[in-house]
């Protein structure tokens, strides 16, 4: 279906940060499948362990014990403020997921009515047609009908409309720490905070979407740390396989009380495949000094940028985001940077408010951040004078 306006590029194979068309041209690929490709293309740990399990077992259903599931469960809910974890293949999934539990937990408390959720503008939290209402992104639900219900929307960042919207009928607030597809926009720590302290006031179940900007992505495992708070409730996906597709939900055991055998349900969640892949990825970023890496390495690409930001002030306003999750926003159309940026064999990938993101893999390198910033100046730099 013509639902992608896909780029005129097909890529053969993939190594590392690099991609490589069918005859020869190479690509640097920063972003990363839109930020997926956590570890990079074709990792050979990620490999290994994918067609190790590949040999032995594909899948089995969740009528059955999956050591690896559990293992991989046990080692997120180390590193993390998490009792329990329910494995599911996508970002929307885990979303969904999490909003069924918030549903469950105030249902076995006795109060059933408490199902609204109190979202935030510019977010994006998936394309089944509840994530679309959830973000009420008019844009995604074009041409969709009657949204579904149950959801209250305030702007980002603003506490005193947050407090405003809280009624009987709210069950849970639903933020990402850092807004991907919204133009990188990061919550400030204090801001986190507030919410956290909200929920506790209302008991209300506080929900933080990482399925972007967890995994590394911000030089820690999760976005939330940073903030020194910890959700109920926390969505993963996107960097959790690597590139395979698996997502998560991950909850404290008191938001998770509802949550009874048949409460919830995938039929191809935490398959064997996905599982040994899962753990394969926390092998290499629970690896000592790793995130000390991706930190030193953003720090890097930060302080390049920012001199970019100043040097071309008619193609580049300003520079957002944490980690390795960065945004450029732009004076010229974005799609067109992204686009010019391409044909100089740098890929990268447009967000809202007229933001190209850089999502590089947490694997990259100084030489090829180099690589990267010299392109992107490049292309700053011979931007046509009547297009600015």
């Amino acid at each position: 279906m013509p639902t992608y306006a896909r780029f005129d590029l097909a890529f053969e194979r993939g190594e590392g940060p690099y991609l490589f068309t069918a005859d020869g041209r190479r690509y640097l690929d920063f972003a990363a499948g839109i930020a997926v490709n956590a570890l990079g293309h074709a990792h050979p740990h990620l490999v290994a362990a994918l067609q190790a399990q590949s040999e032995k077992l594909w899948h089995c259903s969740n009528l059955y014990q999956i050591p690896d599931g559990i293992r991989l469960a046990e080692r997120l809910v180390a590193a993390s403020f998490a009792d329990q974890a329910f494995f599911c293949n996508s970002g929307a999934e885990a979303v969904e997921g999490a909003m069924k539990l918030v549903r469950r937990y105030h249902f076995a408390k006795g109060q059933p009515e408490r199902t609204r959720i109190i979202t935030c503008r510019d977010a994006f939290h998936g394309r089944t047609m509840t994530a679309l209402s959830a973000a009420d992104n008019a844009k995604h639900l074009e041409g969709l009908g009657a949204v579904s219900p149950g959801f209250d929307h305030v702007p980002y960042g603003n506490m005193n409309e947050l407090r405003a919207a809280i009624t009987a009928e709210t069950g849970a607030i639903l933020v990402e720490p850092i807004q991907g597809e919204g133009g990188i926009h990061s919550a400030d720590p204090a801001y986190l905070q507030a919410l956290r302290q909200v929920c506790d006031e209302f008991d209300l179940l506080l929900i933080f979407d990482e399925v972007q900007c967890g995994m590394g992505r911000t030089g820690k495992l999760f976005a939330y740390e940073w903030a020194g708070v910890a959700p109920d409730v926390m969505a993963l996906a996107k960097g959790l396989g690597g590139g395979f597709p698996l997502g998560a939900f991950l909850a404290s055991e008191k938001a998770a009380a509802g949550m009874t055998p048949g409460s919830h349900g995938s039929t191809f969640g935490g398959n064997p495949l996905a599982m040994a892949v899962g753990n394969a990825v926390l092998d290499v970023m629970l690896a000592p000094g790793f995130l000390d890496q991706v930190q030193a390495t953003a720090k890097t690409l930060r302080q390049e940028l920012s001199t970019l930001v100043t040097r071309h002030p008619r193609v580049l306003a300003e520079l957002r985001g944490t980690g390795l999750m960065l945004g450029l926003k732009c004076v010229v159309p974005n799609g067109d940077l992204v686009k010019r940026l391409s044909e100089n064999q740098l890929l990268t990938v447009g967000a809202a408010d007229n933001v190209v993101r850089l999502l590089p893999p947490l694997i990259i390198e100084d030489a090829q951040l180099r690589e990267a910033v010299e392109i992107i100046d490049g292309v700053c730099r011979d931007w046509p004078q009547n297009t600015a």
